[in-house]
């Protein structure tokens, strides 16, 4: 069997943190075996880390134009988008090993996540917070008088989820964009993709990584986690309603928390879109949606809405939509999952099973063998949580206020939703969306790419990481008067 060894965390060399006592955890899938190594760094170990890192970017990031940054940062997706770079390729047999995604997928996902970061999408992502990016340089006039600078976190502390690869960028390089550095704890489950953004930056702008660590401790080590928050200005977690409750229990009054917890998304599909012509596509495209990342993703849909009234009926775009699925599933596998998450899908299948045997209009498409279902059902109910893994429910409405009516209960947990409408229901449909607390309005097949700058669970990327300082105009008045040049 294909046996790989792969060391993961990164701190900066010159950061003198003594002896470092390493982990092993060994994965095994159909695609080999992986020998991962974890730094296993201590409270006090953590603190040093932190202090260094706050030193460099007082000497890498603060005065350096944000415009230099941007660049750096180009040339490091750059390098990472290089299929021939041997490093590149490493870390795709790291990822399917651990990960047990199919290589194509990873290869076509990988690549998705790093052109979001290229220069012009990076300066789209300044462009969308900022409207002079280099108020992140120095200060600038406000329209009412005096100036005013935008300055980022000390140190930004990041803890990462490992249910996508990929997702750490998107803080990793908010902080640099903010001048701020980071220092990040892995997940277990992939402290790769992290690792290899840090390791890639230190080759082509050895000066930035001096500002970032990709680090790692057993969850729930409660000392480890206290000594990162006396250190941190700001803290972004990724997780469960529990991680993000246990991190606000501990949370200094003084350190903000950005927390990024489990979403649910759907998809809405009007009877314009449903002609022979164009369902077939659009079950081609929801199919996509669903089995990119296995919907392991919170942008991923869950249930889709399909309209009544169209030549295709919402009964039959679900027979599409099993269709593409099994089609999906021939040419990208599903990753292998575990007996938990057996027990869950067969849990599923059941209760829906059951509801069909009791006379209700359900019904199930796809066997139990299969590496995807579809349930499919006939009168609108309100939507459920899948047990993710390729599974969709289509719920057949006969127009979008059932749809509006049916997310209402889940407005805290909305986030995506992905459309199939006319140009002229568009936005009276977004309208709908948004009064509920959907954040994300996107077309079917690009719920796994977000936009540069989108805005995750409805905020700012970057400047919820900031703080503005003002100069008033009084004070530069008064200043004035002490000039030498005064009459």
């Amino acid at each position: 069997m294909n046996t790989q060894h792969w060391q993961a965390g990164y701190w900066p060399e010159q950061a003198i943190l003594g002896s470092v006592e390493w982990e092993t955890h060994t994965h095994t899938s159909p695609y080999g075996v992986l020998h991962l190594q974890l730094p296993r760094l201590h409270p006090d170990q953590i603190k040093q880390c932190a202090t260094y890192l706050k030193t460099q970017a007082q000497r890498h990031l603060r005065e350096r134009s944000i415009y230099d940054i941007v660049s750096a940062l180009d040339q490091c997706v750059q390098l990472m988008l290089n299929p021939h770079c041997e490093q590149r390729q490493q870390v795709e047999r790291a990822l399917q090993k651990i990960t047990g995604y199919d290589a194509e997928m990873l290869r076509l996902g990988i690549n998705a996540c790093l052109r979001t970061f290229r220069r012009p999408e990076l300066l789209r992502f300044l462009s969308e917070d900022f409207t002079d990016p280099t108020i992140l340089d120095d200060f600038k006039p406000r329209i009412q008088g005096g100036w005013s600078k935008a300055i980022g976190p000390e140190l930004l502390g990041v803890v990462w989820a490992g249910n996508v690869p990929g997702i750490p960028m998107w803080s990793q390089i908010a902080a640099l964009l903010t001048k701020s550095p980071s220092l990040g704890k892995v997940a277990t489950a992939e402290p790769i993709f992290a690792t290899w953004f840090a390791r890639s930056l230190q080759r082509v702008a050895p000066d930035l990584a001096q500002t970032l660590a990709v680090l790692w401790w057993p969850g729930g080590d409660t000392d480890s986690e206290h000594s990162l928050l006396q250190e941190v200005d700001v803290m972004m977690v990724y997780g469960g309603e529990a991680t993000l409750q246990a991190w606000q229990n501990q949370l200094p009054a003084s350190v903000r928390l950005l927390g990024h917890g489990h979403k649910f998304s759907a998809a809405y599909i009007s009877q314009c879109a449903l002609d022979t012509r164009q369902a077939q596509h659009c079950a081609q495209l929801v199919a996509l949606d669903s089995s990119q990342w296995d919907q392991q993703a919170c942008y991923a849909p869950q249930t889709v809405f399909v309209e009544r009234g169209a030549a295709v009926s919402p009964k039959e775009f679900a027979l599409l939509v099993a269709g593409e699925l099994n089609a999906l599933a021939q040419r990208y596998p599903r990753q292998p999952i575990s007996l938990a998450t057996k027990q869950a899908l067969a849990q599923w299948r059941q209760v829906h099973t059951m509801a069909w045997l009791q006379g209700q209009a359900v019904e199930i498409f796809g066997s139990p063998t299969d590496e995807w279902a579809v349930v499919y059902k006939e009168h609108a109910t309100q939507p459920e949580a899948s047990p993710t893994q390729r599974c969709i429910t289509v719920i057949a409405v006969d127009h979008s206020q059932e749809v509006i009516d049916l997310l209402s209960p889940y407005r805290r947990v909305l986030q995506t939703v992905a459309l199939a409408t006319s140009p002229e229901q568009l936005f009276h449909v977004a309208t709908q969306l948004s009064a509920i607390g959907v954040h994300r309005l996107c077309a079917l097949g690009a719920t796994a790419q977000p936009q540069a700058g989108w805005h995750h669970d409805g905020r700012f990327s970057l400047l919820d990481l900031i703080r503005m300082t003002d100069i008033e105009s009084s004070a530069e008045r008064l200043a004035q008067q002490f000039a030498w040049y005064r009459d």
